[in-house]
């Protein structure tokens, strides 16, 4: 299926990052609606094409400016996980299915990967995310689970000063896939 805008529309969550509090959390969202993994007769099996991905990280406070606050100095790494499955966790309580090594790229789950820096971080930086790892609108990366999980992991030495949200929108669209792609992409998608 080719990206255009008959196919895609977006998917979004958020998850709120405790402040000073390091370690992993995540927000999972629940694709059963738009994947049937399932061929059944002429029916083929129904993945989630995902092609781009939007991050945001905001204060979280409703009374000030969302921007960041000039005085956050945390560093989180931030990634989409394919049928991860570890549900909805605050800063710091996940200990399982989210190690460090679900954030490198090797990572067959990992949908798309980035480092969030904080204004005053490092002397003379400016907030910004730092995509590392992405699917494209020319090679997508499909999903075949009935989850995606938002995780995130703050840097102990540099823990967030404020509560902040992290959100992301996702491009996506569901496609329609062979037996041999489907069977492929289950046995790939395994925690």
């Amino acid at each position: 299926m080719a990206y255009n805008i008959k196919d895609v529309f977006y998917l979004s969550t958020s998850a709120t990052v405790t402040k000073n509090q390091a370690g992993v959390g995540s927000a999972q969202l629940d694709l059963s609606a738009y994947i049937d993994p399932i061929a059944r007769g002429r029916t083929k099996g129904t993945g989630l094409a995902i092609y781009k991905l939007h991050y945001s990280v905001l204060n979280n406070d409703t009374s000030a400016i969302l921007a960041p606050d000039d005085g956050e100095s945390g560093i989180l790494t931030i990634s989409m996980q394919a049928g991860l499955g570890i549900g909805d966790n605050a800063t710091g309580t996940v200990t399982a299915g989210a190690t460090a090594a679900g954030f490198t790229a090797e990572n067959a789950l990992l949908v798309s990967g980035a480092n969030y820096y904080s204004p005053s971080s490092y002397p003379g930086s400016v907030a910004a995310v730092q995509e590392y790892m992405g699917p494209s609108k020319d090679v997508p990366y499909v999903i075949v689970r009935d989850n995606v999980c938002l995780v995130y992991n703050v840097d102990s030495a540099k823990k967030m000063v404020d509560d902040v949200q992290i959100a992301v929108r996702m491009e996506c669209a569901q496609i329609t896939l062979d037996q041999a792609t489907l069977n492929q992409l289950l046995r790939t998608q395994t925690v």
